[in-house]
């Protein structure tokens, strides 16, 4: 039996899996499920089991899982792919026998109502209808989701998005982490839905405020119509349909949709969350 880490060389992927060593889980218990083995040579350096599958190309997934495994999906990049990959995961884990299967969904899993949610809420329903031991780990919005993106803040003095004065309870990808961490090492844990996001939440006038008192640079949010922030995502490189997706991501957020502070991260990782702070701090260090 092992603990099984699929997109292992992701950003979150890797997390966990750096975070299960931390944790003092054997390296011979840990199997990372990769595309590529060249990307995770350094886990497999340190004893760490690498299967080679692709979520695209459900053949390969039949060697992904063994029975009694303990497993951790992590939702795939490709938006607008994701639930045959995900499809896909889910049958060759329940063919498998896996003792359990997690899943990195979205907050607010069936209610949430905007475009992003809707592939992460039809996987939940696929997990569902399998009938696997399964926990849904419903992330909130990351910290890095704007602090990985600071270059044009900087350059044009702005942030720039359409959200009003919705707030966002983020967290970091480590936090995130962590509680995959905390699932797939703990007991109690089956059959839970768990709505992970930031002790607090803030606004992108408050994060404007925060990255012009860590920059030094004079940083203002400008709100502006949804058209508008469409405009400027693609003018900015981004392809319509995910300049659409931010857009609307923004309309939620306005809504409230990304503000809840349930506590669960929290709580699951025994010790408050990242503040926004740290994270802008860390960021403009480089």
């Amino acid at each position: 039996m092992s603990i099984v880490v699929t997109g292992a060389t992701g950003h979150l992927g890797r997390l966990v899996v750096e975070g299960l060593l931390a944790a003092r889980v054997p390296a011979g218990e840990i199997a990372a499920v990769v595309r590529d083995k060249d990307k995770a040579a350094d886990l497999a350096e340190r004893g760490v089991e690498l299967r080679v599958a692709d979520y695209s190309a459900p053949e390969t997934l039949r060697g992904a899982f063994a029975a009694g495994d303990r497993v951790l999906l992590v939702s795939g990049s490709e938006v607008g792919r994701r639930v045959p990959q995900h499809r896909a995961v889910v049958e060759a884990a329940r063919a498998a026998g896996v003792a359990l299967l997690a899943y990195t969904g979205i907050l607010g899993g069936p209610d949430a109502d905007f475009d992003l949610a809707a592939e992460h809420k039809e996987t939940e329903r696929i997990i569902l209808d399998s009938g696997l031991p399964h926990v849904f780990l419903r992330n909130g919005w990351y910290h890095e989701n704007y602090t990985e993106n600071l270059a044009p803040v900087l350059a044009h003095g702005a942030v720039v998005g359409s959200a009003g004065e919705g707030r966002i309870a983020s967290a970091s990808r480590a936090d995130y982490a962590a509680a995959a961490v905390a699932v797939l090492t703990g007991e109690g844990h089956e059959g839970k839905a768990y709505e992970l996001s930031g002790d607090v939440a803030w606004s992108l006038a408050e994060y404007a405020a925060e990255v012009a008192a860590h920059s030094g640079k004079d940083i203002s949010y400008a709100n502006v119509p949804a058209e508008q922030h469409l405009a400027v995502l693609t003018g900015a490189g981004v392809p319509e349909p995910m300049a659409a997706i931010l857009v609307d991501v923004d309309a939620a957020i306005e809504r409230g949709r990304l503000a809840g502070t349930s506590g669960d991260l929290a709580r699951l990782i025994g010790r408050p969350t990242t503040p926004l702070a740290d994270a802008v701090s860390v960021a403009l260090k480089g």
